[in-house]
């Protein structure tokens, strides 16, 4: 299996070679003009320390989180669990949203040979159940796997990696959260950022109705 250090030695190996890296897809969701975006592993323990802040960043600005599976090689059971999660986002998105936090508030306690049985835990708490084989054609593994690689075409190497993004026509569409005490800083400056383009148009509008009445 890849580590860490395997990982982002295949992504330098991919600049240096000259390979683009491709972030069209660091845009927030249709019908939001900012969000978050976070690519991370459910086995990370630093993907489960940053949940709380990404959640209360959502609550805060009323903004989209949109989560990307990037199960990490090197972590043994990380996988499997993804690929539960997209089983409970094809039931419900906010199902899986729980599904999500429930994992990260027992990732300490989580092993390989004991995720099935949590995962039956959790389906228990929302009357609901999980059959044994969930992915009968594989297309759910298939859809952590595209996430993987979308992933590795922005460029990313660790977990968790969290963007700040926009529908900006003018400035940056998106910026990386190296450090996390300044999310909300870089929140701020985004939508700032945003709003600051919105009337730029109007007036523009404006004068172009009031030559077409001359």
């Amino acid at each position: 299996m890849k580590s860490v250090a395997a990982v982002v030695l295949s992504l330098l190996a991919m600049m240096s070679a000259g390979v683009a890296i491709d972030t069209s897809a660091l845009k927030p969701p249709k019908g939001a003009k900012v969000a978050l975006i976070v690519f991370e592993d459910l086995q990370c323990p630093d993907c489960a320390r940053a949940e709380p802040l990404l959640e209360e960043a959502v609550r805060t600005y009323n903004i989209p989180l949109v989560r990307h599976d990037f199960p990490l090689p090197m972590h043994n059971w990380s996988f499997e669990a993804h690929v539960i999660g997209r089983y409970f986002a094809e039931k419900s998105p906010q199902l899986a949203e729980e599904y999500w936090r429930f994992i990260y508030a027992n990732q300490a306690s989580i092993y390989r040979l004991n995720l099935r049985s949590k995962v039956d835990e959790f389906a228990a708490q929302h009357h609901t159940a999980v059959p044994a084989i969930y992915d009968p054609k594989g297309e759910l593994a298939a859809k952590v796997k595209e996430d993987f690689a979308l992933g590795q075409r922005a460029g990313v190497g660790h977990t968790p990696t969290i963007y700040v993004v926009s529908d900006t026509q003018r400035g940056t569409p998106f910026i990386e959260v190296v450090k996390r005490e300044e999310l909300f800083q870089l929140i701020d400056q985004v939508k700032a950022q945003v709003a600051q383009e919105q009337p730029a148009s109007e007036p523009a509008a404006k004068k172009k109705s009031a030559a077409k009445k001359q």
